[in-house]
């Protein structure tokens, strides 16, 4: 056998395994897609047909998941936004189970408001799983500051905490006219900016317009 084709083979089946160790639904797609699709042409070079017919039908799955997550990712159909108290206890038990996780989203975020701290808080829902949490701070003059904006491992590609900010009129209700990010890694700047913030004065600012739109 060729060196070079069973390099190949071994790099279609390190992928296929490394594809297994994520967490992120994208990520796990793309990469078993990238290995099954190595592993079939592998195995029709060596003649291997119950493994070319196997890796083919995997690769058939992954196009056909990664085109379902991507149309989607923007179906306001396929994600539910719920208002919930900030002292909810669905809430708080998210929010401790995730704990680790949020700390490295928000490090000085406090999962139970101070008393008389107006906090507003959303629970984005796909079907009967949350996936991310936002919670936003009334610092008052019309300014809503968003204290946590998590999604989960799983979902963090496909970005559900835009159904959010996309329903502005859950913002207008609460009287704000702008919801405020204070502090943004850089990381974090093409997400906000695809979410309608935009920079000003150290922070990023979205405007909310009076009758609930972005």
């Amino acid at each position: 056998m060729l060196p070079w084709l069973e390099i190949a083979g071994w790099v279609g089946s390190a992928l296929v395994v490394l594809s297994l160790t994520q967490a992120r639904v994208l990520r796990f797609r793309w990469l078993n897609l990238t290995g099954s699709v190595v592993a079939t042409a592998y195995n029709a070079i060596a003649g291997i047909w119950p493994f070319v017919a196997m890796n083919a039908a995997i690769s058939l799955i992954n196009v056909y998941w990664l085109w379902r997550l991507n149309r989607e990712r923007h179906d306001a159909a396929v994600y539910e936004v719920v208002e919930v108290a900030p002292d909810d206890a669905y809430l708080l038990h998210v929010l401790r189970t995730h704990a680790a996780d949020i700390a490295g989203f928000a490090p000085g975020f406090v999962a139970v408001p101070e008393p008389g701290e107006e906090r507003s808080a959303f629970l984005v829902q796909r079907g009967d799983e949350t996936v991310g949490v936002v919670e936003v701070r009334d610092a008052g003059d019309g300014a809503g500051v968003v204290e946590l904006d998590w999604v989960s491992k799983r979902f963090r590609d496909l970005t559900p905490g835009e159904f959010v900010y996309r329903r502005s009129g859950i913002f207008a209700a609460k009287g704000f006219d702008r919801v405020v990010v204070p502090r943004a890694a850089p990381s974090e700047h093409a997400y906000l900016s695809g979410m309608g913030f935009r920079p000003q004065d150290g922070a990023w600012v979205r405007d909310v317009t009076a009758d609930g739109g972005g």
